[in-house]
């Protein structure tokens, strides 16, 4: 499969749900499917998923469709699922400890091998047989193991100084939940995830409905 630059993150964000279709037809014992037929069940239209899929290749065949399978080892290619990457959690709160707590997450093979925190009472609590840290430790953990990724789930006045201390420790994806955008070097992959921000998209969408 030939990598192709220049991807719109409109074509990236729809990826995941490919996955997880392509998934449960793999489930269902779906050999086969044409663009009209994963239309019907994903939600856009058969040229668009003509479209995104032509952004990494040549997919399909005109009279037959995909094969289902040969589609979601591509999408697991392109999506880079085919390694595991080392995480950590930093801020084991309520947030925190409910993503250490998604099962998925492993099975998808982000593998969850720390979790840092500097509530001294959250300290020695086991989360999934991971034990809860002190974050004056990090570091030092950082040194001894290699991390991908940064799950930051701290206080909004907190989280660009951990953002720092990550990237200085050679981290190259964070996950932010804190409710700040972060600001991190070109070769650090930020993605910021904001509950509030979600939430409001969705009071604008019902009161518009109701209007």
């Amino acid at each position: 499969m030939e990598k192709k630059k220049n991807i719109s993150m409109a074509v990236i964000k729809r990826l995941p749900k490919y996955h997880r279709y392509l998934l449960e037809l793999l489930k269902n014992d779906v050999d086969r499917i044409s663009s009209k037929e994963l239309s019907e069940k994903i939600g856009f239209t058969a040229s668009q998923i003509r479209q995104d899929l032509n952004c990494f290749g040549d997919f399909g065949q005109q009279g037959y469709g995909y094969n289902v399978r040969d589609l979601y080892n591509q999408i697991i290619a392109i999506l880079g699922l085919q390694r595991d990457y080392n995480t950590i959690i930093v801020g084991a709160g309520n947030i925190g400890q409910a993503l250490a707590n998604y099962t998925q997450f492993e099975k998808l093979g982000f593998n969850l091998l720390g979790m840092f925190d500097a509530n001294p009472r959250l300290s020695g609590i086991r989360i999934k047989d991971i034990e809860i840290k002190d974050v004056d430790s990090m570091k030092g953990f950082l040194d001894e193991n290699h991390i991908d990724i940064a799950i930051i789930c701290v206080p909004d006045n907190s989280a660009q100084k951990v953002c720092d201390e990550l990237v200085a420790n050679g981290v190259k994806g964070i996950w932010n939940f804190a409710p700040v955008d972060l600001v991190a070097p070109k070769d650090v992959i930020v993605e910021n995830v904001h509950l509030s921000e979600s939430l409001l998209t969705l009071a604008y969408l019902i009161n518009e409905s109701q209007n």
